[in-house]
């Protein structure tokens, strides 16, 4: 039989285990954030009747999704986890309490050309606030808190979270008569990081776009209003009583802004930013992007935005909503390439590894035991190798302690345990080694999985 060479689909992510552990706590940390803010997990099933995925309509995402058949069905892997929500509402609608607050951590696919940083197959971490009929600026408000506090539990500290307002936006260019030009617009001006304004003056100004001079040189001075949040909303109030659109717009963000503090959000994390633009169609009040302040070609780590109604393909009830959504399998690769996955973190499958040196095992099992129900991962070592085969494996593993007992421990009613990362051996009581151990997982239950380069004990 002619043997297949084994390999990874492109575009699909595989991890070596002590990578896979610090994604996995990079996920427990996500999802003991978005806890703390009331939100209840959810999961969705990874297929979906086609309809249901494509009751907005084809395009590019019917392009882009894995679809098949099953006998008769219509099938299709989802593409995102924000459809799945707006149908779960619509279909639970009776038995939810609203506000509903869900956060989501799953894979999506996307049958899109792989690249670097870009995947097929890849983990959305979203949260969402729905409401019934309405909901409260506040909720918008609340957002940049969790995203600030999300990204500092996993130990990014350079980080910066920019907002706008949909609704400002539409209404000045409602004022300079080009609400029907305003997506090409916006697209346009989402470019200036990239070409500058010189360029995207021009681009305004072609046959495409058709803008005059004058109209082109307003947005640019609007877009590029800079300062202090405060500074920011005080210039804008300059446009004010133009537009009704604008001024909401405008009272909106400044509520946002106003809140901020209150919800524990430095403000050199948070700035107003007029370029942001995001979701032409789908937001339409606050905006949200995260950027990395070291890595701004990165793009935006996190997004999201306000929206009037989730699921009007699915239902006539009117659920306007927040959200938020984290690539959080393009951010882990991008941190990894970027050397902020920290290496203090223990990503050994167990805290100890057990070596018994006599034929009896029992006592070994016994010690393994006791180290298990006192909350400490325990491994057994039984093969029949040499001892420095198996100092060599607890080594490759990275196993902080290992226990050996031998006849004189055995008799003794003790243990003897090295620890790995000094090479310091003792003989002790296999309670102290329990207290011993239990120190240690104490002092690295705090571990950040991530450490941006120059901070203390990088290495």
């Amino acid at each position: 039989m002619a043997r297949q060479k084994p390999r990874t689909l492109s575009g699909f992510m595989e991890l070596l285990p002590e990578k896979q552990v610090q994604f996995d706590r990079m996920m427990e940390l996500l999802r003991r954030s978005y806890s703390l803010y009331g939100f209840t997990p959810l999961d969705t099933p990874i297929i979906e009747a086609s309809e249901v995925l494509l009751a907005k309509g084809g395009g590019e995402t019917e392009k882009q999704m894995y679809r098949f058949t099953k006998g008769d069905t219509d099938l299709s892997l989802r593409f995102d986890l924000t459809v799945p929500l707006a149908k779960y509402v619509a279909l639970h609608y009776a038995d939810l309490s609203f506000p509903f607050r869900r956060f989501q951590i799953g894979k999506v696919y996307r049958g899109e050309r792989a690249q670097r940083g870009r995947f097929r197959e890849f983990y959305q971490a979203d949260i969402d606030v729905i409401g019934d009929g309405k909901l409260d600026i506040v909720n918008e408000a609340e957002i940049p808190s969790i995203i600030y506090n999300t990204f500092t539990a996993l130990g990014l500290r350079r980080f910066q979270i920019r907002v706008n307002n949909r609704k400002i936006l539409n209404g000045f260019y409602a004022m300079l008569d080009l609400t029907d030009k305003a997506a090409h617009i916006m697209r346009t001006v989402d470019k200036l990081d990239k070409i500058g304004p010189d360029q995207v003056r021009q681009l305004l100004m072609d046959e495409e776009i058709g803008l005059t001079q004058k109209s082109a040189d307003e947005i640019l001075t609007l877009i590029s209003i800079k300062g202090s949040n405060g500074e920011v909303l005080s210039a804008l109030n300059g446009y004010r009583g133009r537009n009704e659109m604008f001024d909401q717009g405008l009272d909106e963000l400044t509520t946002v802004v106003n809140y901020l503090s209150a919800f524990g959000v430095p403000e050199d994390h948070f700035a107003v930013d007029l370029t942001i633009a995001r979701g032409l169609d789908y937001y339409t009040g606050t905006v949200y992007e995260t950027t990395m302040l070291d890595h701004p070609e990165i793009g935006s780590i996190c997004s999201g935005g306000r929206y009037d109604n989730l699921a009007e393909y699915y239902t006539d009830k009117q659920l306007p909503g927040v959200g938020i959504s984290i690539g959080l399998t393009r951010l882990f690769f991008v941190l990894e390439d970027q050397g902020y996955l920290n290496n203090q973190m223990n990503t050994a499958p167990a805290d100890a590894l057990i070596l018994p040196m006599t034929e009896d095992l029992a006592p070994a099992i016994a010690a393994a035991t006791t180290l298990r129900q006192a909350g400490i991962r325990a491994q057994l070592y039984t093969e029949q190798k040499k001892f420095k085969q198996k100092m060599s494996y607890a080594d490759k593993i990275g196993v902080p302690y290992v226990v050996f007992l031998g006849e004189d421990e055995v008799r003794q009613g003790a243990v003897s345990i090295k620890d790995m990362s000094t090479g310091e051996q003792q003989t002790i009581s296999l309670d102290g080694a329990v207290t011993l151990i239990q120190s240690e997982i104490a002092r690295r239950a705090n571990v950040a999985p991530i450490r941006e380069p120059g901070d203390p004990a990088h290495t």
